[in-house]
């Protein structure tokens, strides 16, 4: 029997996602990983309605802060994407997580994405990316190519640094959100991630 993948970013993987935040700032958006406890507030947003066999989808999977508990609480259900366009951390996430489908990928794709491997949507996608990759606001923004990558039923779940909420990225986020879906709500603020972050829940995208 193959041993249990490990689960959390080790210090070489963290500074691995340092490494490259350091070579690609806007692609990357972070300088360190989401902590536990905002790995904990995302996934239970995610699957918190998920049917029985759910297609998962993660944004930007990065070192895999998310990934590992994605993959613990669904437990070998349904199906889990990892997108992430750096083929570094891509490759690092595969080895990581050898029952994950990693896509090193654009996640403006997600449809395409999806209808290569036979999914008609997604029950839940995950996102762990930055202004940059999202540009909420823009023509080309992220948020409704992923609404109409979802279920009918399907929600997207995206954090935010609370250090960040006045910006106008931020504002247009909500605001599009919005637009794209019947229900969005926020989380209390996860005081124990660096920095702090509140996470955005939105479900029933608007057709």
């Amino acid at each position: 029997m193959s041993p249990e993948p490990r689960r959390d970013p080790s210090l070489a993987d963290r500074a691995v996602f340092a490494a490259q935040f350091v070579r690609a700032p806007l692609a990357t958006a972070s300088v360190w990983p989401s902590s536990s406890a905002l790995a904990r507030a995302v996934a239970g947003a995610a699957l918190r309605t998920a049917p029985a066999d759910p297609v998962v989808v993660e944004l930007g999977a990065g070192s895999g802060a998310f990934t590992g508990l994605l993959a613990d609480r669904l437990g070998g259900r349904g199906r889990q994407l990892a997108v992430e366009i750096n083929p570094v951390l891509a490759h690092r996430l595969a080895d990581r997580f050898p029952r994950v489908e990693v896509v090193p990928a654009d996640v403006a794709e997600l449809a395409a994405l999806l209808a290569l491997r036979g999914l008609q949507g997604a029950d839940a996608v995950v996102s762990g990316l930055g202004w940059s990759a999202t540009r909420p606001g823009r023509e080309d923004s992220l948020v409704p190519v992923v609404a109409r990558a979802l279920a009918d039923d399907g929600v997207l779940v995206q954090f935010a640094y609370c250090a960040t909420s006045w910006a106008t990225p931020a504002r247009a986020l909500r605001a599009e959100l919005g637009a794209c879906f019947a229900e969005v709500d926020t989380s209390p603020v996860v005081w124990r991630n660096l920095p702090p972050a509140v996470v955005h829940r939105a479900a029933h995208p608007r057709r």
